[in-house]
C-alpha cells in the first residue's frame, strides 16, 4: 500500500523526476524518505524550491547573456554570410556556353538529309 501512496506522491511532484534523470538521486532514495517522513513539506521542499531557484538562475544567466550581445557585430557577420551565400550562388548559376555562337536560340537541330549520288 505504500507503496502506491508513493507513486501517488511523485505524480503531484513532478520536479522530482529531474533529480533521478540527472542522476543526483535514485528512486529507491526518494522513496526512503517518503517512508521514513511522509509527505512532511520539511523534507521535500528541498527538492521542489532548489528546483524553482534553478529555474530563476538560468532566467538571469539568459537575461544577462542576451544584454551582453552586440547586436552591431551580429549583423556585421550576417552581411559577410550574406555575401558569401551571393557569391556562391553566382558561381553556380548555369549560364550557358558561350562557344556555340548563333545557334542559341534556335531550338532543336534536324538532322540533314543524306544524298545518294551513285546508287551505293
Amino acid at each position: 500500500m505504500k507503496n502506491e501512496e508513493f507513486k501517488r506522491f511523485v505524480r503531484t511532484k513532478p520536479e522530482l523526476i529531474k533529480y533521478v534523470q540527472s542522476g543526483e538521486m535514485t528512486w529507491q532514495k526518494f522513496y526512503e524518505l517518503y517512508d521514513l517522513y511522509g509527505e512532511d513539506e520539511s523534507v521535500w521542499n528541498k527538492y521542489i524550491l532548489n528546483n524553482d531557484r534553478n529555474i530563476n538562475d538560468s532566467i538571469s544567466k539568459i537575461t544577462n547573456m542576451v544584454k551582453s550581445v552586440d547586436v552591431d557585430s551580429i549583423k556585421s557577420h550576417i552581411n559577410t554570410a550574406q555575401k558569401a551565400i551571393d557569391f556562391v550562388q553566382d558561381l553556380t548559376k548555369k549560364t550557358p556556353p558561350s562557344n556555340l555562337g548563333n545557334n542559341l536560340n534556335k531550338g532543336p537541330v534536324s538532322p540533314r538529309p543524306l544524298n545518294k549520288f551513285f546508287e551505293d
